[in-house]
Order: C-alpha cells, then sequence, then structure tokens
C-alpha cells in the first residue's frame, strides 16, 4: 500500500465551504449514524464484511462477545439472532463458512513487538481488536448457547426426518434449510433442461438480452411478471404483459400488437377481444425497450412457467425464479397457479367470473408465492402443505426420532443443520464429540489437513501450539514474555515523546502542555532546568501527537526564543522510521485520517512566518519519510514584535466543521471525536484517495488551523497506548525499562533469533490458512495473551471476510 499524498485539489477556506455537504450527503451521513456507521456503499454491493466503530475499538472484548459475532454469522436474523453489541456484520446471508485459528502464548505485546515481521498478520486482517485472556477458547466455541435461537426456523436434518418427507421432491431438490433467494434462482443448465432462453442457443438468435451483467445476490430486487398471449399464423404471439415490483406496484400493463394475423384471441385465458387490440400500435420492440429501462441489472424475474413469458417477450434473462419449479410435483408435474394461491396464499384467482386472467394478478401471486417460500423455507413449506397440496399424511414410522428437548449449544444447532464442525490441533480437552475432533502432533500436519478438507466444514476451529510449545520449554523465553507486555509499553512510551527548548525563563509547565497540545492531547510534562536554559520531556496519548509536534513546532518561536522538539536517542528508537512507516500503511489506519486543532496565535504564527533557505514552511524535501527530523525547515519567527501566546485556548473541534472541512476530499464515512470539548479527532473516509487528496492539501489546511497527519496509532490502541503512558511514576519506569533490558533484550541471540524464526513461521501458517478458504469465510485469528502471576496480558482478534482477497 502506497502512503504517498494525492495531488493538492483544494486551495483555501472560501473553495471548502463552497463545497459544503449537499443536503442529500447530510441524510446520508445521519442514516449512517443511526444504523451504526453501517457503511452505505456496500450495501448497494454483494460482499459480506464486519465495521466495528472506532470509538468501540478501544475497548477490548471477550469470548462471550466474540460468540455473538459467531452465532449471528452463522443463523443471522432469519433465526432470530441479534447483530452483535460490539461490531457489524454486513451481508451476513453471504457467510458461507466460519474458521477460527486460535494460536497459544501469543500476546499483543509480543505480536508488536515483531510487528515488522508479521507482515501477512498485519496485511490480510482489515480489523483488530484487543482480546481478553481465555484459556478454554475452543471449547467456548463450541458449547456456548445461542441465546433466544428460534428453533421453529431451524432445519431438522437429514436423518431425523420422516422418511415420506426425506423422498418429497422439494425437500430431494432444496434440502432442508432455509437460505436466500439465490439458491433458488436457476441455474443455466437449469434453464436449459426447462426450455428457457439461453444467450447462445440455437432459435434465440432474434432474442433481445437484458443486459444484466451484475451477479444477483440474496439482496437483488424480485420482480413478478406475466404475459398473455393470442394464436396467429406464426403460433403463440404476445398481446399483454405486466410488471410489477417487489412492493407490488404494477410498473407495466400494456396491450401488443401481434406481429402476424390473429386467428385465435384465446379470449377464455387471455381476456383479449379483437376490439381490445384494433387501436393498439405497441409493438413487442416497445415493451422490450420498456422492461430493459424498467429492470435494474441485478433484477431477479418471477414467474410461474416463466420461460413461456419470456419466449412471448422474446427476452433472455439470467436470473430467474419459477415458482412452478419451486412448489414441485412428482415426476415433473406442476401445480397450477390458480391452486398455488388459493391454497399457499389464501388468494383467489382467474375466477370464473373473470373474463381471461388479469397478468397483473398473476404477476403478483407469482411473486407473493415465491417470497413466501424464501421467507418460509422449503421444510416448513411442505410441512405446512402437505396434505392441501400434495396429498400426504404423515404416519408414525420407527424411523422418527425427533428429540424433545433441543440444543441449544453452538455446535448442536449447527449440526442440526446438517453444517459440519471440527476442531483440529494438539490433543486436548474439547468440550466436542471426538468423531468431531481431528489431533495433529504438529502444526505443520495440522496445516497440511486442513487445507486438503477446509471445503467441506462449516465451522473449523484450528489451534496453533508451537509457539506456546516452545515458550513452557524455556525459562528465559518464559520470563520474557512475563515482561514484554511492561518492555512494549516503554517503547511505546518513547515514541509518544519529544523532547523540547529552550524556553524563555517564565515558560511554565501548564504553557508547555496548552503549545503542544495543539499537536494532541498530552499525558504529561516534566521540566528540565539545567541552570542555563529550560527544557521540557512532553508525553502525548498518541503517536500523531509527537509526530506533529516534530513537523509543527520545531523551529517555533516562543516569546522570540525558537524551540528545538526532537525525539528521544534510545535503543528502542533505532527502528522508529520503519514502524512509523508501517503502521501508517497498516490495512487498519488504510482509511484513516488524524486531524488536530491549533490555538489562534500558533495558527497565526505559522501563516505569517518567513521562508526559510528559500523554502516556504511545510515543505518536505525529496526521500521525506515520516518520523524523521526536519532540521528545522518549519520555522516561525517574531513578525513586527508580535509575540505568540501559546497558552490562548483552542476552538473546539466539531463534527460539522470538520465534515465542512474536508468532505471536499471524498465521502466521509465516520468522524470520531474522543470527548465533548476536543482538540484532536480521527476521520474515516470511504476511501484511502480521499484521506490522500487531503494529506495533499495539508500545507492549506495547515494555515487555516488544521494540522493533519495519516493515522499512526491502530484503532485498538488507543486506551493500551494510554494505559502504558500512566502506568508508573518516571523513576520507576527508568528502572523497569533497565530491569527490562537485562532480562530481555540481552538473552542469548541464538534464543532471540529461534523466537523470530517461530514467529514468522506462525505468520506465515497462518496465511496459508487463509488462503486455503473458500470466498463468503468469515476468518478469526485469536492471539490468546498470557496469564502471568494473576495479570492477564492481552490477547489480539483478527477479522476479516474472505472476498476474492
Amino acid at each position: 500500500m502506497e502512503c504517498s499524498s494525492s495531488p493538492n485539489v483544494l486551495s483555501g477556506k472560501k473553495k471548502r465551504q463552497n463545497e459544503a455537504p449537499s443536503a442529500q450527503e447530510d441524510v446520508k451521513r445521519r442514516k449512517t449514524e443511526e444504523e451504526g456507521y453501517e457503511d452505505l456503499q456496500s450495501r448497494a454491493g454483494s460482499s459480506a464484511k464486519v465495521s466495528v466503530r472506532l470509538d468501540r475499538l478501544q475497548q477490548p472484548i471477550t469470548v462471550a462477545q466474540l460468540m455473538e459475532l459467531l452465532h449471528f454469522a452463522a443463523l443471522g436474523k432469519s433465526r432470530g439472532i441479534k447483530q452483535p453489541s460490539w461490531c457489524r456484520l454486513h451481508h451476513q446471508r453471504k457467510i458461507s463458512r466460519i474458521n477460527v485459528a486460535i494460536v497459544d502464548g501469543v500476546t499483543q505485546s509480543l505480536f508488536y513487538n515483531h510487528y515488522l515481521s508479521m507482515v501477512h498478520l498485519r496485511s490480510i486482517y482489515s480489523t483488530r481488536i484487543t482480546f481478553t485472556p481465555s484459556d478454554d477458547v475452543a471449547s467456548d466455541i463450541f458449547s456456548l448457547e445461542v441465546p433466544e435461537v428460534d428453533f421453529l426456523s431451524l432445519s431438522a436434518s437429514e436423518e431425523a426426518l420422516h422418511e415420506a418427507l426425506r423422498n418429497h421432491p422439494v425437500i430431494t431438490m432444496f434440502g432442508t434449510q432455509r437460505r436466500g433467494l439465490t439458491a433458488y434462482m436457476l441455474s443455466q443448465q437449469q434453464m436449459i433442461k426447462n426450455h428457457y432462453p439461453v444467450k447462445g442457443l440455437p432459435g434465440f438468435e432474434d432474442f433481445m438480452c437484458t443486459d444484466s451483467n451484475v451477479c444477483a445476490s440474496d439482496d437483488s430486487p424480485l420482480y413478478g411478471l406475466d404475459c398473455e398471449m393470442c394464436q396467429t399464423m406464426k403460433g403463440n404471439e404476445l398481446a399483454r404483459v405486466s410488471l410489477v415490483d417487489s412492493n407490488g406496484n404494477c410498473l407495466l400493463d400494456e396491450l401488443v400488437k401481434p406481429q402476424n394475423l390473429v386467428i385465435n384471441y384465446l379470449t377464455k385465458f387471455s381476456g383479449i377481444t379483437a376490439a381490445m387490440l384494433r387501436p393498439i400500435t405497441t409493438t413487442l420492440r416497445d415493451v422490450q425497450a420498456k422492461i430493459r429501462t424498467l429492470l435494474p441489472d441485478n433484477a431477479v424475474l418471477v414467474g410461474h412457467s416463466l420461460n413461456n413469458d419470456l419466449k412471448a417477450l422474446k427476452l433472455i434473462h439470467p436470473h430467474v425464479i419459477d415458482t412452478a419449479l419451486l412448489y414441485r410435483k412428482e415426476h415433473g408435474q406442476k401445480f397450477k397457479l390458480k391452486v398455488l394461491a388459493e391454497v399457499v396464499l389464501k388468494r383467489r384467482i382467474q375466477t370464473e367470473d373473470q373474463r381471461g386472467h388479469n397478468p397483473t394478478e398473476d404477476a403478483l401471486a407469482a411473486l407473493d408465492l415465491a417470497r413466501y417460500f424464501i421467507r418460509t423455507g422449503p421444510l416448513q413449506v411442505v410441512e405446512l402443505h402437505l396434505e392441501d397440496l400434495w396429498g400426504w399424511s404423515l404416519e408414525e414410522s420407527p424411523n422418527y426420532t425427533p428429540d424433545p428437548t433441543p440444543s441449544y449449544r453452538f455446535a448442536d444447532i449447527l449440526q442440526s443443520l446438517s453444517r459440519p464442525v471440527a476442531f483440529l490441533g494438539k490433543r486436548s480437552y474439547v468440550d466436542l464429540d471426538l468423531s468431531r475432533q481431528r489431533w495433529y502432533r504438529s502444526d505443520k500436519e495440522m496445516l497440511f489437513c486442513f487445507r486438503n478438507q477446509t471445503s467441506h466444514l462449516f465451522l473449523s476451529v484450528l489451534r496453533f501450539s508451537s509457539f506456546s510449545n516452545h515458550l513452557k520449554e524455556n525459562y528465559v523465553h518464559r520470563l520474557h514474555q512475563q515482561q514484554l507486555y511492561h518492555n512494549v509499553s516503554a517503547v511505546l512510551r518513547d515514541m509518544c515523546t519529544v523532547f523540547a527548548g529552550p524556553f524563555p525563563a517564565n515558560f511554565s509547565k501548564r504553557e508547555v502542555k496548552r503549545l503542544f497540545g495543539c499537536c494532541g492531547p498530552v499525558h504529561k510534562v516534566q521540566m528540565w532546568n539545567t541552570g542555563v536554559r529550560i527544557h521540557a520531556k512532553v508525553e502525548f496519548q498518541m503517536l500523531e501527537g509527537a509526530t506533529l509536534a516534530l513537523e509543527v513546532l520545531n523551529g517555533f518561536s516562543v516569546s522570540g526564543q525558537i524551540i528545538k522538539v526532537q525525539r528521544p536517542v534510545k535503543e528502542s528508537m533505532l527502528d522508529l522510521d520503519l514502524n512509523l512507516d508501517a503502521l501508517m500503511c497498516d490495512r487498519v489506519n488504510s482509511n484513516q485520517l488524524y486531524v488536530s486543532r491549533l490555538t489562534q496565535d500558533v495558527a497565526e504564527g505559522l501563516n505569517v512566518s518567513a521562508t526559510v533557505n528559500g523554502r516556504l514552511p511545510g515543505w518536505k524535501p525529496d526521500g521525506y519519510h515520516p518520523g524523521r527530523q526536519t532540521n528545522g525547515l518549519l520555522q516561525t519567527s517574531k513578525v513586527n514584535g508580535k509575540q505568540l501566546h501559546p497558552w490562548t485556548t483552542a476552538p473546539d473541534l466539531s463534527e460539522e466543521s470538520l465534515r465542512e472541512t474536508f468532505s471536499p476530499f471524498g465521502s466521509i464515512k465516520s468522524v470520531t471525536l474522543p470527548r465533548i470539548h476536543a482538540r484532536h479527532a480521527c476521520i474515516e473516509f470511504e476511501s484511502s484517495d480521499s484521506k490522500h487528496a487531503a494529506l495533499g492539501s495539508s500545507q492549506d489546511l495547515l494555515k487555516n488551523g488544521y494540522p493533519t497527519w495519516p493515522s499512526i496509532t491502530p484503532p485498538h490502541l488507543h486506551s493500551w497506548v494510554g494505559m502504558a503512558t500512566s502506568r508508573k511514576t518516571q523513576d520507576e519506569e527508568e528502572e523497569a525499562m533497565d530491569e527490562q533490558r537485562a532480562d530481555s533484550f540481552n538473552y542469548d541471540g541464538t534464543q532471540r533469533n529461534q523466537e523470530v524464526s517461530l514467529l514468522n513461521k506462525l505468520d506465515r501458517r497462518l496465511s496459508r490458512v487463509f488462503n486455503s478458504l473458500p470466498d463468503g469465510t468469515l476468518s478469526v485469528v485469536l492471539l490468546l495473551g498470557h496469564n502471568s502471576r494473576g495479570c492477564d496480558h492481552p490477547g489480539l482478534c483478527f477479522l476479516e471476510v474472505k472476498n476474492g482477497f
């Protein structure tokens, strides 16, 4: 992923005001907020995905909360399961499988300590959230009960079905599970078998295609179609056509002039007479064009024996549902539409007192029959209408043994739906039938076997234990693991820290905090007086604050005193540039932009600043990399004797002002403000191009008091960084750092290399697991964290739905 900025697309405040969001965009924004920050664009697409609000990413999740997601992914709203409380799963019906990879012994600290090495894990998964450690995750996944599941909507397993139902033509064709509408669409082979017009087949060369190149999905709209024909010298020809939408509205009801001489109007069935057609000038080509205009690209046509209607229309459409083939009879026989409407819909159509059929009425009946079948499911349709439609009755049979006490366990519910589940890993206790457990001696062997059978499993749980085994065998590594959390916290503090000075003699700690607060929330300021000059150590709560301070305040004039801002010189800073580059290009930050607000005096100081060595403030040299010193290129001096007063309060940020300022760069998905009186915010754009466009205009934004920077801190890490920066006093921190380096970083080089090698191997194996999953799989990776001396070191949960990745 590239981190380069796009060309400047904006100049000046006036243009931003003129390009404020339209009323329609404002309505969309409010709608997004009401629906839990749901991505509006994704609702028009066909891919499932997981989204978590930025503020919710800062709170860890438990096993129970993870199971909310897995339960909803597997069962959905149709079976009474609600959306998870902490995230949203969009297009749940597109989820075809669930895979969970559990990694023992790896903590969040270990991941970030080896962040640069974990290339695949951090690049594949777009959602990352802190995970609370748990000892029995694998067992919990299978055994935790599904709350408030609707058992009436759960299809029985094939083994538990009565023999008569098991051999029923509807069950034989569609199974017992309730599915989305795409499961009942005719495939091209089925269309050919049932004599539908298909593009490219002989006999349909002069048929018009609807040019529907978009694949239909379970969210595609349904349209009912019905035609009436007259008999001409060339056979049956179209005489009337009706089209209704999914709301039952009639979009089209037209009489059509047959091209050839009519020899029989078939008035008894069509209701059409010679007098009705005499003044009609509408042709077949006219209604073909109207239908093509009315149907969206992903429309699904519904009709009863729809092949005859499409032939009469001389129209080819690839997405069809035929109600005559949904409600199947034995030996290929078909129910009449009139019978199905009366029995299933309790609706009378085609009555004797009518003069012929009403195609609008018939089209709506077919549409309602299809919607009823999809909503109810094949098994319940058969059970409810078995005697009325098919004339069957169920007799008691020894093969029919319903379970009087259904189990609410997740694994049991999935197996009742004929969805295979399995645990793969090293032999251990998992609350699952032994026939569903597969034990392997090594992670390598487990991965090889899994990749050969993944397509047969709906829920698969893999447990990687090689790294955990290594920790158990090595006491030095165990000590390293116990102290790693404090070490990574100290490194994060160093990355959030800058040293600044010299300051004027009367400059206080409070004034330093307010000055640097323009770049981001300041956690702590420590003043150092050398006896000659005054300096300060400023510790920010977020990585972006320290980075912006280097860019905005380095070389700034405070009461005529030029201050220098620099990073601490420590061992932990050796790979700072690489870490910041990687964090900015991280998938979880790809569309995120960090924005702060300057005080009026600081903004004016930057605006009136003179050029330095012939270059304007904000200029960045070729080869510039984030995190590196700019050697005072952003300098501001006292102009006309005016002194800057950094204690001036910066105006609060608001969502409205931020959307007004940044929406011209592209569609904004969300704006996150940490509190009511906020001085910084995170803007999430719909695309990374919009973020880069805003960065390309950073100089103009800076002049108007908005310093910007690509988001660096992973969204889930905000609270963790805050906890790291407030854990100890300064003296305790330094002492702990020395102890950590002695025990952690200075252990034998061979052992450290072995740790890196194991993590690299683990990263590659997790990548192979993901690559072997079919599209539509919800993939979860759990780094379980670590329990040490009663202290829980947090783990990580990675989430991604594979969609042609």
